[in-house]
């Protein structure tokens, strides 16, 4: 029996042990000509590479997660490659995945890390953010390289490889099925950009809605006894995230956003309201004229960072099997024999081992000019010598670590799915954090060089978990190693200049940071939340700087944490819905909801699986749309510095919030806005609510018009499946 969705050309043994003396043969033969590296794998690779590299970071910055580019690229490869004039082969649309896949990883290391340098006042530059990426991109790419063999044929059919299986499925039944799957993905595309572009720039209505404006008089009695608010932020983005996270994970994420805003932001207002001044780190509060998002700010986000860190920790412990192992297998792998590469079939010939080995020195030396550069720059009272031994240590920590938790990000992608990043790069953070102090950098040279220590580990290890997946669907349809590893370079490099343009710009339009009523710099969560570089930015700030933190609410979170974990409960969701805004979480929530409504709608069982099936699509294009014309609506809100009189453009465009343009001191521009009144009123939030529904019919619209092609496409009758 074969496998693959319906068509004949996947081998039986696929997925499955082999047998002793039984070998694989991939779909394509190792003496198969037919085309692979082309202009139009390449040319479609690096499009799909910027497109979502730009999608990625910004979902990642906006929502607090990344889009998952690896499934929504191959079934673009698929859709696309079936409109040429002649069809793209296989082995290109497998090409044009592996090169787009770079854009997931790459933004997934820079969202994490890098906002963490505007959060402490570091400002890095385009180069620095480029280099911080590229360099943890390469390193991932060539330290995984040697271990290809073992992963992908030597366990064969031992590792299930999840994510793999469901991408290499796409591939392979793309070329029996029709092309009904990429017309609801661009079409998901063109609905979320659209309805995305119309509220974050024209903002015909709110899409901030809460309980405040629409409960009347009852809500406003909620909020000035207690502080209590809920609010959602209809906007597609977030609503295609919930559809593609599903209601479990969903639910438990709004949970811990119900303990921060209905349980705990009540108590601390009402228990901090009898206390007129209260002193905690350094500061004094006045509670009772502090409002929600006050409240939530000083007291529960802390709380929020704690739980994301001890969960980060907590799941590092429980891979203990996985990490021993894949430590180990890493040390093994330096002292592998090489093979004379000419003499392997094609679909086992990998990148010359002497090439391999001179990128990771080349990787190491520009890390260590970066540091250089840096040392020098931040901590002026640095000598040139002291700064050379800072830049030497750096990539050592760097360099040892990333080699380390490599080969970890791989073998946990090829059994469970998930890169444990997190607890890794946290990990990587404390290490770099104290080696550094220990030898005398401290300050902001000794946070710029430690948070660039944690880009450059966090993206080497995201690479590495991807590449593992690249190789193995690359194994199973009969790819050549060699040309995925070389053109996973390119993508690293496209992805890295793409992200170290939108961080910059996405700061310029919406700021990290924002001014306080006290005069103090805080986060703006509410807009940029990026919970993971929050955490690692007080991390760090907390271990190199002579800065006070709030160690008992970190401390509390971590205990929260615990005791999920002893109950059971994802940790992880948990911890970053006690931090996000509810408004994110709750528009979440609601995307979750109406994917679990649709999936359950239809006449009967094939109907209901053919609608649910739709999900991925669905959720990517909306999400892919929204994040593309979110950063078009950023550039929109930047200053034209040639061209004053039409500068900031969005403010000729909106509708319900007027924008004004202030010059402040040193000839400096800058946008100003206000709400109209209708626009913060139950018009502008009722009308708000009106249309998020009707994005939530056109999705069910979208589902249903995709599952009845799917079906048709399958030679079944909607009307008379089973």
């Amino acid at each position: 029996m074969e496998q693959g969705k319906g068509t004949k050309v996947l081998p039986d043994n696929a997925y499955r042990k082999l047998e002793p003396g039984e070998t694989y043969e991939p779909i394509v033969a190792a003496s198969d000509p037919r085309a692979e590296i082309t202009p139009w794998s390449v040319g479609l690779g690096v499009v799909m590479v910027a497109l979502f590299s730009a999608a990625c970071i910004y979902m990642a910055l906006r929502a607090g997660n990344a889009i998952e580019a690896a499934i929504p690229i191959a079934i673009m490869a698929v859709f696309f490659g079936k409109m040429r004039k002649v069809k793209a082969t296989i082995l290109e649309n497998v090409m044009v995945q592996s090169i787009g896949q770079a854009s997931g990883v790459v933004a997934a290391g820079a969202a994490f890390v890098i906002p963490a340098l505007y959060i402490n006042q570091l400002q890095p530059s385009f180069w620095q953010i480029f280099l911080a990426c590229a360099i943890g991109g390469f390193l991932g790419t060539a330290l995984i390289i040697p271990l290809r063999k073992y992963f992908v044929a030597d366990q064969h059919g031992e590792l299930p490889f999840p994510e793999a299986t469901a991408t290499n499925e796409i591939l392979v039944s793309g070329e029996a099925t029709d092309s009904s799957a990429g017309k609801v993905l661009i079409a998901s595309f063109a609905l979320g950009g659209l309805y995305d572009f119309l509220v974050e720039a024209v903002h015909p209505w709110n899409s901030m809605i809460g309980t405040r404006k629409l409960l009347g008089s009852w809500g406003e009695r909620l909020y000035q006894g207690a502080r209590m608010e809920m609010s959602v932020n209809a906007i597609a983005a977030l609503f295609g995230l919930g559809y593609i996270i599903g209601l479990r994970y969903a639910a438990i994420i709004a949970a811990g956003s119900v303990l921060a805003y209905v349980v705990l932001v009540p108590l601390i207002f009402m228990v901090g309201s009898q206390i007129p001044d209260f002193h905690y780190i350094g500061q004094t509060f006045h509670i009772s004229a502090m409002s929600s998002a006050d409240i939530f700010k000083a007291f529960v986000k802390p709380i929020g960072i704690g739980a994301i860190a001890v969960s980060g920790i907590i799941g590092m412990i429980r891979m203990g099997k996985i990490i021993v192992g894949s430590v180990s297998l890493g040390v093994k792998g330096l002292f592998m024999k090489s093979v004379d590469q000419s003499t392997v079939p094609r679909t086992a010939r990998d990148m010359n081992p002497k090439l391999v080995i001179l990128i990771q020195a080349g990787c190491a030396a520009l890390m260590g000019l970066l540091f250089f550069v840096v040392a020098l720059q931040k901590g002026a009272e640095y000598t040139t010598g002291r700064a050379a031994m800072f830049a030497a240590i750096g990539v050592l920590v760097g360099f040892l670590l990333s080699f380390l938790f490599t080969p970890v990000a791989a073998q946990a992608i090829a059994i469970v799915g998930t890169n444990p990043v997190s607890g890794m790069t946290l990990i990587t953070l404390a290490i770099a954090c104290a080696t550094m102090a220990a030898v005398g950098l401290k300050g902001n040279a000794g946070m710029f060089i430690v948070l660039v220590i944690g880009c450059a580990v966090c993206t080497a290890l995201s690479t590495s978990g991807a590449l593992v997946t690249d190789f193995k669907i690359g194994y199973w349809i009969g790819s050549t190693p060699k040309n995925q590893q070389k053109w996973k370079f390119l993508g690293v490099v496209v992805a890295s200049l793409v992200v170290a343009a939108v961080i910059p710009a996405m700061d310029s339009a919406y700021h990290f940071l924002k001014l306080a009523p006290d005069g103090t710099w805080v986060s703006n969560s509410d807009v940029l939340p990026a919970p993971q570089a929050n955490m690692l930015a007080a991390i760090t700030k907390g271990l190199m700087s002579d800065a006070q933190q709030p160690l008992l609410l970190y401390g509390l979170g971590g205990l929260i944490a615990i005791m999920l974990y002893m109950a059971g409960v994802p940790m992880l969701a948990f911890a970053l819905g006690m931090y996000l805004p509810i408004s994110i979480n709750t528009a979440v929530l609601a995307g979750a909801f109406v994917a679990w409504l649709i999936g359950n709608t239809g006449k009967n069982k094939a109907v209901r699986e053919a609608r649910a099936s739709q999900g991925t699509l669905i959720a990517s294009g909306l999400m892919a749309g929204a994040a593309i014309f979110g950063i078009v609506t950023a550039v929109l809100r930047l200053d034209i510095s040639f061209a004053p009189s039409i500068g900031f453009p969005i403010r000729f465009l909106s509708v319900g919030e007027k924008f004004e343009v202030i010059t402040k001191d040193a000839g400096v521009r800058v946008l100003d806005s206000t709400t109209l009144p209708w626009y913060d009123g139950l018009v502008g939030q009722g009308t708000g609510l009106g249309m998020y529904i009707l994005l939530a019919l056109a999705c069910y619209a979208l589902a249903r018009w995709g599952a009845v092609k799917e079906l048709k496409a399958a030679g079944i009758d909607p009307d008379k499946a089973d």
